[in-house]
């Protein structure tokens, strides 16, 4: 995981993400905030498939790394490499990991130390946040 320190590539205006994403995608990505658990139709996604940030297209895990964690969000063992960054959250009086896309530093989630093998990491991901794209078989 990769702390980011500048810019990311993708920049837009305030008024550019709020024209371009929903206002559940602006409150989960801009505003760093979390959607209800268990409401996002990606929670329940089985196809073989890429999941990108809603924000910017930037492919960030895939379904082969999914897995039911029992939380009400998608969760995931690791990221594609160079996917995300992270960055220390001491809101809600907790200290987090949390989960940015290293394309445009939408707030994707958090990461926690109690995921299964091989990396015992469980990237918890806002769905809204995702976009999903089914494989070809």
């Amino acid at each position: 995981m990769a702390t980011r320190t500048g810019a990311f590539p993708v920049q837009k205006t305030d008024q550019e993400w709020r024209e371009t994403l929903t206002p559940e995608q602006y409150y989960v990505l801009r505003q760093h905030g979390t959607e209800r658990p268990g409401t996002c139709a990606l929670l329940h996604e089985k196809r073989a498939g890429t999941f990108s940030c809603a924000g910017c297209g930037q492919p960030l895990f895939v379904a082969e790394r999914k897995f039911e964690s029992g939380t009400g969000w998608p969760s995931f063992f690791a990221p594609l490499e160079g996917a995300i960054d992270t960055s220390e959250d001491d809101s809600h009086f907790m200290r987090r990991t949390e989960v940015h896309c290293s394309r445009c530093g939408g707030h994707l989630g958090h990461v926690f130390p109690d995921g299964p093998p091989p990396t015992g990491q469980r990237y918890c991901i806002n769905g809204v946040a995702l976009t999903f794209s089914p494989h070809e078989e």
